[in-house]
């Protein structure tokens, strides 16, 4: 279609009033007309001769009064041009494939461009790809992106030809299709910069306990006690104050530190060297002092990073201490941690908690029990060692036991087929859930992960919870709990159930089937007392020898069948061993083996024995996902490289699970996270 121009709007009006005049005129003639006829005939000659005069002004003037309204146009056009090309704000015209058309002096000034440069905007701006720009009609996008070390925000927005034409005063053109993207671009360099520099002068709290202080003063001469106080203080004290900020000892062990965000920043980069450099502090103690930090920051207010503060320091000792966790209003980071936490001497605690659950057990009617899904031999005796508590304080016990391996199959036939116990002391899930209710306590037992509890469900159900592991505790907690006895240098929950035996009752009677389960639990988890294992460990182990803990009974309990030897032998003859340290094998332990997870943990144990071997991973593929056993023996934190993959556990065993993903793919995602985490220094 050819284009025509034509005017409109006002100045259109202006043009078609004086034929709007000629016809009221003629309408006027015809109604005088009527009424006099010679008044109606003079009436008709002078509307004759006004419609012929204007029809002549207006047939020869329009030429001109176009062109005049053209020329004005066009002049407009380019004092808008020149205003645009001289603004102080970086503009350019796009075509709609996001080729340059035109920009203005401060543009070609920024990107060191000449005039005339039609190439696409990615070839200056690598970030700026064509999906970024608007697609739609009068769209508009917005976007931060870097150049030359300045931040900029830019603001697109499609123009169609067609509209360009309509918003016009003058002249319209009725045939565009085509449109334009036009371009700000608004440099925040000094915004960001300002932000950056009031972010960085933000506080941050940091709280800091020594883990051993007693035990370590215990290991050195009295007269020099207070030598190796004062060198721990200055040593801190110096540190804090080289990142120029207060630390205030509140306590003898205890420490408040207040920070910039700047220097946490700092301490991030370092890795907290702050932990390492305490250990050097020497002065002929056995033992090294270790600390524990944590660290509150990005609060919205001064209160609110102490409380995160408080809870990160929660995480560090809860974790066996030896490391700093750092904590947000929604990120948890942790540092350190490869120190093995010190066995407490003491029993106080051990003693206190259990004066607690009984209190607690004593003030409910019912007592409902659960360990991790998949249970294992320590969670399963853990959680007999608890239905003894409950039924010695004459309360109603139940185990909640869904999936049952081949470990824990010869425990829970023996106490089903004895008449001793209640039918129900062993449920499933949704008769656990039938039970609980405001009279009911649930007391979880060898987990503090609510994701991986045997029914999940049962923790919002249930108003009164106790948590008794000795896993170090990660991101995901069970909140809310009336009693938390979290200790990660026990070797087993079973180790923890025993101790809290001993002082629920003067006279508390354990069976000696009960007894088996809970030395059971203590064997397997310590790998036959090698592992893990202190003298409390030993203590509970001969308080349950002397309750009626055979250990021939309990060796038969835990031999493996054909099919499990063969396929944990398999695991061991097929693993490789990567960067010269780390034992990677596949368990592919097929439908002959009942609980392929517990052959891969047994393959993982074997993997250490071989010289050199650091850490071990054992791949197994069960139920659709793939299972990750983690074992070492000192040197290295399985824990923190199984964190990383949404797992957890100890220091020396741990474990995760992945869904999605097969098991190359999963040895080869385990693989890129050692490199990368060798490479940043935290193996």
């Amino acid at each position: 279609m050819k284009n025509r121009i034509k005017v409109k709007g006002s100045l259109k009006t202006f043009f078609l009033i004086a034929i709007y005049m000629g016809i009221l005129m003629v309408f006027v003639s015809v109604a005088i007309w009527m009424l006099n006829r010679d008044a109606g005939l003079i009436m008709a000659i002078f509307t004759a001769l006004y419609l012929l005069i204007m029809g002549l002004l207006t047939f020869r003037n329009k030429p001109i009064i176009m062109n005049e309204l053209i020329s004005f146009a066009t002049e407009y056009g380019q004092i808008q041009k020149r205003l645009l090309r001289d603004l102080e704000l970086p503009y350019v015209l796009l075509d709609d494939t996001g080729k340059i058309l035109w920009m203005n002096k401060e543009f070609e000034g920024l990107v060191h461009k000449q005039k005339g440069y039609n190439k696409s905007i990615t070839s200056i701006f690598s970030d700026m790809v064509r999906d970024k720009l608007p697609n739609e009609e009068n769209e508009e996008t917005s976007f931060a992106f870097s150049y030359e070390e300045r931040d900029f925000t830019a603001k697109c927005k499609m123009v169609p030809l067609k509209d360009i034409a309509a918003d016009s005063e003058t002249i319209v053109a009725e045939s565009y299709s085509s449109y334009l993207i036009a371009m700000y671009l608004f440099d925040e360099t000094a915004l960001k910069l300002a932000l950056r520099e009031n972010d960085d002068q933000s506080l941050a709290v940091a709280l800091l306990y020594m883990d051993n202080y007693d035990e370590a003063l215990e290991s050195v001469e009295e007269v020099r006690r207070s030598l190796l106080t004062a060198l721990i203080d200055r040593k801190i004290n110096k540190y804090i104050a080289s990142l120029d900020g207060i630390a205030k000892k509140i306590e003898k062990d205890k420490f408040l530190v207040i920070l910039r965000k700047k220097s946490v920043r700092q301490l991030q980069e370092n890795k907290f060297e702050i932990l390492e450099d305490v250990k050097t502090v020497n002065i002929g103690n056995d033992m090294a002092v270790t600390i524990s930090i944590g660290l509150g920051l990005d609060g919205l207010t001064y209160s609110q990073n102490y409380e995160f503060a408080r809870t990160a320091i929660d995480l560090a000792l809860g974790r066996g201490g030896d490391q700093a966790v750092v904590k947000q209003a929604d990120q948890i980071t942790y540092y350190g941690g490869k120190s093995q936490q010190i066995e407490k001497n003491t029993r106080v605690k051990a003693r206190v908690k259990a004066h607690a659950l009984r209190e607690i057990i004593a003030s409910k009617d019912r007592v409902i029990i659960m360990g991790h899904r998949y249970g294992d031999v320590d969670s399963f005796g853990a959680s007999v060692g608890i239905y003894r508590i409950a039924r010695t304080l004459d309360r109603k016990a139940h185990i909640v036991l869904n999936d049952v391996t081949t470990s824990v199959q010869p425990m829970r036939d023996m106490f089903m087929s004895q008449p001793d116990y209640e039918e129900d002391m062993i449920i499933s899930s949704d008769q656990a859930m039938d039970l609980a209710g405001g009279g009911s306590v649930l007391v979880v037992v060898d987990v503090n992960k609510p994701s991986i509890t045997e029914c999940p469900d049962l923790l919002k159900m249930c108003k009164s919870i106790v948590v008794l592991d000795h896993h170090r505790q990660g991101t995901e907690t069970i909140e809310n709990a009336t009693l938390s006895y979290v200790e990660a240098y026990a070797s087993s929950a079973c180790e923890m159930v025993t101790e809290i035996l001993q002082y629920i009752s003067d006279g508390i009677k354990i069976k000696s089937d009960e007894a088996d389960c809970l030395y059971s639990g203590m064997m397997i988890d310590t790998n036959n007392f090698m592992t893990k294992t202190g003298v409390r460990t030993f203590e509970a182990a001969a308080y349950l020898r002397r309750a009626g803990a055979d250990v021939t009974r309990v060796r038969k309990l835990f031999r493996d069948d054909v099919d499990e030897y063969k396929a944990k032998a398999d695991a061991v003859r097929q693993a490789e061993v990567y960067r010269g340290v780390y034992a990677m094998s596949k368990c592919t332990a097929g439908g002959e083996v009942q609980s392929p997870t517990i052959v891969g943990a047994q393959a993982a144990n074997e993997l250490l024995n071989i010289k050199g071997i650091k850490a071990s991973f054992v791949f197994t593929d069960y139920q659709e996902m793939i299972h990750i056993s983690a074992r070492s023996i000192d040197e290295v934190n399985v824990q923190v490289i199984m964190e990383r993959l949404g797992g957890g556990g100890h220091m020396n065993v741990a474990a995760c699970q992945l869904e999605g993903i097969s098991i190359d793919d999963a040895m080869g995602k385990l693989k890129a996270l050692l490199d990368k985490m060798i490479e940043e220094g935290e193996l």
